[in-house]
């Protein structure tokens, strides 16, 4: 699926970064801290620390302690999304509030720059919060892989404690891990760690 014909800031600085392929290597296993990580939320225009989300940290008097996923997704330019991952960010979109009303976080990390994230963001009306890593930092804090001009794609759940408690990892068989296949790892964040 090509998503627009416009080639245009495709080949630069990140793709070149970015071109030769790496596989994911993150050997993280379940009930090892997420990697901190601080970045801007383009949508709220603010940063965002993994932290504002996990270890009971209160924002307006109120906990705000909740499982968070880490939605690493492809993207190439404001234009040109990975063919792989295009369907798969309309599905999440589409139902962020079965996370929500979960209440879970879903934070979308593309390595698109800040001005091509508010092009993403208003282009694909999103409705969960877009991090932008424009340098790529946290992708490979994360260990996700890279291959032809951008990083791979990976979704992490972070329970509340901070601890990776899901981790799925782009293979050509299942690039990204199914929306159904996250909210029944979102429900089993609820049982206890074995």
């Amino acid at each position: 699926m090509l998503t627009s014909t416009d080639f245009r800031g495709l080949l630069g600085d990140r793709f070149y970064k970015n071109f030769f392929p790496i596989p994911a290597t993150n050997q993280f296993v379940t009930g090892s801290l997420a990697p901190p990580f601080e970045l801007l939320d383009v949508k709220s225009d603010r940063k965002v620390r993994l932290s504002d989300y996990t270890g009971n940290r209160k924002l307006n008097e109120q906990a705000w302690n909740r499982p968070v996923l880490l939605y690493f997704t492809r993207i190439f330019t404001e234009k040109q999304y990975c063919p792989l991952c295009y369907p798969h960010i309309l599905e999440m979109n589409e139902k962020y509030e079965a996370f929500t009303q979960r209440g879970a976080e879903v934070l979308m990390i593309t390595s698109t720059d800040e001005r091509q994230s508010k092009i993403v963001l208003q282009d694909l009306g999103l409705k969960m919060p877009l991090l932008s890593d424009p340098e790529c930092r946290v992708f490979r804090r994360y260990q996700t892989g890279q291959a032809l001009g951008a990083p791979l794609p990976a979704q992490f759940w972070v329970d509340p404690a901070g601890k990776i408690r899901f981790r799925h990892l782009f293979s050509f068989l299942e690039p990204n891990a199914s929306v159904e296949r996250l909210l029944v790892a979102l429900e089993r964040l609820r049982e206890p760690e074995s």
